[in-house]
């Protein structure tokens, strides 16, 4: 679910600018280009798989991103795909927390 997601360029590009912190949906508008309900489905997608979450802040809603690993992969997928070496570790993406 997650890599389908991923699969539409905007939303490649909405979780680029999350991962360089939270932004409104303002800033998502004006980044993508695109109109604000187009934005907000692509946004709905990408919440409904857990890679980003909202808060909402009286009248604007903020997103950030929920799996960081997320954006660690698009990097490194950039990486490769500009025909670089890459290496990296595999650890735990998100901890459990205990009851």
């Amino acid at each position: 679910a997650v890599f389908k997601a991923l699969g539409h360029p905007a939303r490649l590009q909405v979780v680029n600018e999350l991962a360089a912190g939270e932004r409104c949906v303002c800033d998502l508008v004006d980044l993508t280009g695109l109109g604000w309900s187009t934005v907000s489905r692509h946004l709905a997608v990408l919440k409904s798989v857990g890679v980003i979450a909202d808060d909402k802040r009286g009248l604007q809603v903020f997103y950030r991103l929920k799996l960081p690993c997320v954006a660690r992969f698009c990097a490194c997928l950039r990486v490769a795909g500009a025909g670089q070496d890459v290496s990296f570790t595999v650890g735990a993406c998100c901890e459990s927390k205990a009851s």
